[in-house]
């Protein structure tokens, strides 16, 4: 299974985290502080970081925001853990790159889920049957996982690049929300709506006047517009 490192400040939460994920049959390192983890990170990297948002001294997002910034940890797939109605760290986690996001408290079930699922995303590449996308001034280049806004590369996490090219195949083609997670993300992904709307806001963000491009369908979910 997969080597995966959380970051808890919460002795009780974090071995529930422990103890749940190692019947899975994970290997489970806890670390109580953000430099803890982040040292700890970098002298071995696991394939998965679970990590809290609020942390004594160094926070989870600049955590995030260091192992993001660094070559050798860009493609280090993460999952913050942030008490409800902090809204604005989640979104702004998902921007600094994390996959994914956890609510606390949480089940125990959904846990395991959103673990098995981003494990199971950066081990596999996805297989789609075009190499690239040109519309309006964006370029999308699947083999490359580049995409391009007026000439200029932008960053995208590993999510954030699938979803816009599920979307930009098929221009004018409305999704409900539950469509673009299991195009994206498989059948089985644990998720709710907002999951999607966080990452939209990112990804739309980071597009700049391109995110026009991507369409809210109020009620329904997301297009791509038609530019004939």
């Amino acid at each position: 299974m997969g080597r995966v490192y959380v970051v808890e400040d919460e002795q009780d939460i974090a071995e529930l985290v422990r103890f749940n994920l190692a019947l899975s049959g994970h290997e489970i390192q806890i670390f109580s502080s953000g430099e803890d983890g982040l040292a700890a990170i970098q002298k071995s990297k696991p394939e998965l970081l679970v990590l809290d948002i609020m942390l004594p001294g160094l926070s989870g997002l600049e955590v995030c925001e260091q192992l993001k910034a660094q070559a050798d940890f860009k493609d280090l797939p993460i999952i913050i853990m942030s008490a409800k109605g902090e809204e604005q760290d989640i979104v702004k986690g998902l921007e600094l790159g994390a996959d994914d996001y956890i609510t606390k408290p949480f089940s125990t079930a959904v846990l395991k889920a959103r673990v098995e699922a981003v494990l199971r995303r950066s081990r596999s590449t996805p297989v789609i049957d075009q190499d690239s996308v040109h519309i309006d001034g964006l370029a999308i280049h699947h083999g490359h996982r580049e995409v391009m806004v007026e000439g200029k590369k932008i960053d995208l996490t590993q999510s954030e690049f699938d979803i816009l090219y599920f979307l930009a195949m098929r221009p004018g083609w409305v999704y409900t929300r539950s469509q673009i997670v299991e195009a994206v993300h498989g059948a089985n992904y644990a998720v709710t709506d907002r999951t999607i709307d966080f990452q939209m806001v990112g990804l739309r963000k980071k597009m700049g006047s391109k995110g026009e491009l991507i369409e809210t369908v109020r009620g329904v979910g997301y297009r791509f517009k038609n530019q004939a």
